[in-house]
């Protein structure tokens, strides 16, 4: 319970609500050097507990429904991405072009998963659109790790170079980014307090019911967080460039619950306003400032909508002089010492899971739901942030492994489940927060990207 009580304290939760939460360990679940397995339980533990608090709450019940954290739903969750079928399809998880690369004095990692940073890649490397495989690990292999790692990123791409945990810490990101809380938390333009419609004591009980969530987020992290404000009953709309396509298997994976729909902010602004206009929160998942030029800071939309919920999560954090560049889960890791701790014979490793993503989108949908109890009270606007290189942080520094070994995990098969629905039949791992009464599956499949309208559905 070390990592929940940390977590749970992040998020400015009351400690005696700790009581109502169980755990279930289970030995193996998400096994690593590192201590993968209490970070995840942590995340999805501090979720469910807030989800619980919110729900009774708004449903008038006497105390907080009891919370069941259990090992084997957790691991399963953390590999949704990789466990998702799609009419009996493994999808593909990583590029070709994503992947260590042995450079002339260490190692790099890439990212380019999406075409346009594919491209940028091989522009940073001088090489054709048509570059194999061995044409970029020819290229990389001659030059120095941090070389390449500058030079990518200037060009637009993602790329960097391993750095052990030692090198990680004399790096003034990491200065940065240890300096800030876990869950960053702030009370915003002042409104008064907000009154939610009132929940029936019925089953399932669904926290979010009613809520509007505007989505603007993309890959893992941020969409983790609003599936699963919508599994807990809100109305989550995500808002997708027609310009920037997501991944269709990583859209599947990710897309539970949820509403999809195309909206271009530089030339229909006006609809983003109608929508913000009734919107209850609005998360964020672009690199810092990425959106603040369609006055979408949290300053600017609290500005426009006193008592918002704007939540953000980026990689790296809003600061420090990493704080514009776009990352990923597996960037982070390389960075910030992960994989050269969970290498091994003079090669990086990884995580068993993309931890820091799945685990930073349950903390910022805990953020979230914390905000909205907070604010039944005493009103105000909310900022929460959250950064994957935080968590990281957390992970390295601040967690340690759970000396109960618990039962034998024997892989994810009891938390999966088949869903039929427009993208196909889809085998899917079943969400992991859990408390009495609550919800065990989304109410509806995801649809295919951008085929809804931008607006919300009747209240």
């Amino acid at each position: 319970m070390t990592g929940i009580t940390s977590a749970w304290s992040a998020l400015g939760g009351d400690p005696a609500l700790l009581a109502r939460v169980t755990t279930v360990p289970r030995e193996g679940a998400l096994a690593a050097h590192l201590p993968a397995r209490e970070l995840a339980r942590s995340c999805v533990g501090a979720c469910a507990l807030a989800a619980a608090e919110l729900g009774a709450r708004r449903a008038g019940l006497a105390e907080v429904p009891e919370v069941r954290v259990d090992d084997g739903a957790v691991a399963a969750a953390f590999h949704s991405e990789r466990l998702v079928r799609i009419d009996g399809r493994t999808p593909v998880s990583f590029a070709p072009l994503s992947r260590f690369w042995p450079a002339a004095d260490g190692w790099v990692r890439t990212h380019a998963n999406y075409p346009h940073h594919r491209a940028r890649l091989l522009g940073a490397l001088d090489l054709a659109e048509d570059a194999s495989v061995d044409d970029v690990a020819d290229r990389i292999g001659g030059r120095p790790a941090l070389e390449v790692e500058e030079a990518v990123y200037g060009a637009g791409g993602l790329a960097v170079a391993l750095r052990t945990p030692e090198e990680w810490d004399g790096h003034a990101q990491a200065t940065a980014v240890a300096a800030r809380p876990l869950v960053e938390r702030e009370r915003t333009a002042p409104a008064r307090a907000r009154t939610l419609p009132p929940l029936p004591a019925t089953t399932p009980l669904l926290p979010a019911a009613g809520l509007r969530v505007l989505d603007l987020t993309r890959v893992l992290a941020g969409p983790v967080a609003t599936r699963t404000l919508a599994l807990l009953g809100a109305d989550v709309l995500r808002l997708d460039a027609p310009t920037l396509p997501e991944l269709a298997d990583q859209h599947a994976d990710t897309g539970f619950g949820k509403r999809s729909a195309l909206l271009d902010l530089s030339t229909d602004r006006a609809t983003f306003e109608e929508l913000l206009a009734s919107a209850d929160v609005v998360v964020t998942g672009y690199r810092p400032g990425a959106l603040d030029r369609f006055g979408l800071s949290p300053e600017a939309l609290a500005e426009r909508r006193p008592g918002l919920v704007v939540a953000q999560v980026s990689a790296w954090g809003a600061y420090g002089p990493w704080a514009g560049r776009r990352g990923f889960d597996s960037l982070v890791q390389v960075a910030t010492g992960i994989a050269a701790t969970e290498g091994a014979d003079g090669r990086p490793g990884a995580l068993p899971a993309q931890a820091l993503d799945h685990g930073t989108g349950y903390l910022l949908a805990a953020a979230v739901l914390r905000a909205l109890t907070e604010q039944s009270y005493d009103g105000g606007g909310r900022t929460v942030r959250l950064a994957l290189a935080r968590t990281a942080q957390w992970l390295t520094g601040g967690l340690r492994p759970d000396p109960v070994p618990g039962t034998p995990y024997e892989g994810p098969d009891a938390w999966v489940a088949e869903t039929a629905g427009a993208l196909g039949k889809l085998r899917h791992a079943l969400p992991p927060v859990s408390f009495a009464g609550g919800p065990a599956d989304w109410a509806r499949p995801p649809v295919p990207w951008g085929s809804d309208p931008a607006r919300w559905n009747q209240r």
